[in-house]
């Protein structure tokens, strides 16, 4: 099957931006990830949520692990993704102790038992190697959080280094735009 023209240069600007998120300073990835999560944790959205749904962080990316501690503190269900297959499910926990390694590596529950829909989620975190202003998004390339945000986005919010937004993020067909973005 032939690759449509925007995967394959979204694939080599994945390749040149994952390279460029490396060479990113360790005093600037910590001073912006705190300015994320702090601007999470005090944003209305964030206020007004009993439930959110976060991603847990991987090196290099904004980090989630205050926003996940507090959320759990302020009393909030708190959902984290798991992988099966194809598809991501927002599963909940009640600790940070409950996640083990899973898909690629990422810390994910092992049970599946209490999980909820997008559209069911009053507040959704989501990562990204990077995005534009408007809400296009680069992910990974699995695709998994465009499957996930399908039917419902408006909760939606991008965590993105300020230095990794880009101006030319191509589209696909089955690429979900982001309704905000968060940056340093």
């Amino acid at each position: 099957m032939k690759q449509s023209l925007a995967k394959t240069e979204k694939k080599h600007l994945r390749k040149g931006l994952l390279a460029k998120r490396r060479e990113l300073p360790d005093e600037y990835r910590r001073a912006a990830g705190e300015s994320i999560q702090e601007q999470v944790l005090s944003s209305p959205e964030y206020a007004a949520s009993r439930s959110l749904f976060v991603y847990v962080s991987m090196p290099g990316e904004p980090p989630t692990d205050r926003i996940i501690r507090q959320a759990l503190s302020d009393g909030k269900e708190v959902f984290v993704p798991k992988c099966v297959g194809r598809e991501m499910l927002a599963v909940r926990i009640d600790s940070p102790d409950e996640l083990r390694p899973g898909t690629m590596g990422i810390p994910e529950p092992e049970d599946c038992a209490k999980t909820k829909t997008a559209g069911e989620l009053e507040l959704i975190l989501v990562p990204c190697v990077s995005a534009s202003e408007d809400g296009r998004r680069l992910g990974h390339g699995g695709g998994y959080y465009d499957r996930f945000l399908a039917r419902e986005r408006r909760n939606a919010v991008c965590l993105c280094f300020r230095r990794m937004l880009c101006t030319d993020i191509p589209v696909e067909e089955n690429d979900v735009r982001i309704p905000r973005v968060i940056t340093d």
